[in-house]
């Protein structure tokens, strides 16, 4: 029997008088500008400790290992953040994903064709760039998909803060690019960068997940009123899941998105309706939310962003290997391109428009942003090169380089645009004034 919580004390996720969607884009921004600060903090520390004379210490802490061999667990606190606590962002994404099919802006193809057609536009012209600059060495070749992602949480930070005036429109056409763009390098990921398959943990794997699905969809059975203490049953049962796959020999990280795409997103109508209480969609983002941006994906960052430069002259070095010209050019010039090229295409040749709101000098800063390709990068480019190789080091010089440039020219073009649409707010509210 379920026991659906009284609107007294359901908590409340969003606040009275706005939509659900706009109060989720809206919290997810808050939270995620912190967690963009923190998470280039954490890469500081990282490149200057690296570069320290206390470099070595830094190093041995990556490499440090620990965990079960029998399990095949015995990995490097390194490999623990880009396999295990990264596994918690992609929960969070495939969360985002999911709800932007069932209840978001990908469940009308009318709105979504147009940031779907960006992001793929946005992933292929990136790579072809890279390609093209590095076509003539094997090794490098293998970084292709390196510039392919875009750091939601970076992304997303740099807007917050600069675009507080901007067109509302712009937020969920960026939050939709970078949302369709980090399911690409899911798959890139899940099928790209698995070299070998061992079928019996996969197909052990199914078993918890099966059974995590089911309690899931069937919470409110199960928990009754104790819905926020669903996550004590069910992270147990995640956990197998996780450790099947990671064995299995696919990344640990595509775990999370299986996981985020069994939560149910709508609220079950037999519960009680809208006075229901909060989906467990919603209760899980809240939850997990602040642990990623917090914790998880700074921890990722600070042990991958720990590159020995070698001073100035390792430093040109680094710039002038075709690995970091191809990084570098394929996310400050290559994304822009791809994302505001595809988005002309796609309004000429098919009936979709973007929204009247969003002016294309706009989509420039937002295309811009979408250069940011930090933290799924850097998790690329470990997988690409192996963590600690020479191209690895480039690459992800290559990558810090490219998401401070990317962001500084969105951040040129965005801040006068933002100044502008405040003037035109500002205006606007002196005239309603003058008319009453």
């Amino acid at each position: 029997m379920t026991h659906p919580a009284t609107p007294a004390k359901r908590p409340r996720l969003f606040s009275p008088g706005r939509s659900a969607e706009s109060s989720r884009i809206g919290e997810i921004l808050r939270k995620e500008t912190v967690g963009g600060i923190i998470l280039v903090a954490a890469a500081l520390v990282a490149v200057v400790w690296a570069n320290s004379p206390f470099a070595d210490a830094y190093f041995a802490l990556r490499d440090f290992t620990i965990g079960p061999e029998s399990l095949h667990l015995d990995l490097s606190l390194g490999q623990w953040a880009s396999d295990g606590l990264l596994a918690i962002f992609f929960f969070l994404v495939g969360l985002e994903l999911k709800r932007e099919f069932v209840a978001g802006e990908l469940r009308q193809v009318s709105k979504a064709i147009v940031p779907v057609a960006a992001a793929f536009g946005g992933v292929v012209v990136p790579a072809v760039f890279y390609a093209v600059i590095n076509f003539t060495d094997p090794d490098a070749l293998r970084g292709w998909a390196i510039p392919t992602a875009t750091d939601i949480a970076f992304a997303v930070a740099v807007l917050a803060i600069v675009g507080s005036k901007l067109p509302s429109a712009l937020r969920i056409f960026l939050l939709t690019l970078a949302v369709v763009d980090d399911l690409i390098a899911i798959g890139i990921i899940a099928f790209v960068y698995t070299t070998a398959i061992e079928i019996v943990p996969l197909l052990f794997a199914l078993i918890p997940l099966a059974l995590y699905t089911f309690l899931a969809q069937r919470y409110r059975r199960f928990f009754g009123r104790q819905q926020a203490g669903a996550w004590l049953i069910l992270l147990p049962i995640a956990v197998a899941v996780w450790g099947l796959i990671h064995a299995s020999g696919i990344h640990a990280t595509v775990a999370g998105v299986l996981l985020g795409f069994a939560i149910p997103v709508i609220r079950s109508k037999a519960s009680g309706g809208p006075d229901a209480g909060p989906g467990l969609s919603e209760i899980f983002e809240h939850r997990f939310r602040p642990i990623s941006t917090g914790f998880a994906v700074p921890v990722f960052a600070f042990f991958a962003a720990g590159v020995a430069i070698g001073g100035v002259d390792g430093f040109v070095s680094a710039l002038a290997s075709p690995v970091t010209i191809g990084i570098i050019v394929a996310l400050v010039l290559g994304k822009p391109v791809g994302i505001l090229a595809t988005t002309w295409l796609t309004t000429k040749i098919t009936r979709a428009e973007l929204d009247p709101s969003i002016r294309w000098v706009d989509l420039t800063g937002v295309a811009l942003l979408g250069g940011i390709g930090f933290t799924v990068s850097l998790l690329v480019a470990e997988l690409s090169f192996g963590l600690g190789s020479r191209h690895d080091d480039d690459a992800k010089v290559a990558i810090i380089v490219a998401s401070v440039v990317a962001a500084g020219l969105a951040i040129a073009v965005l801040r006068p645009r933002n100044r502008f649409y405040g003037k035109s707010e500002d205006r606007a509210t002196a005239d309603a004034e003058v008319t009453e």
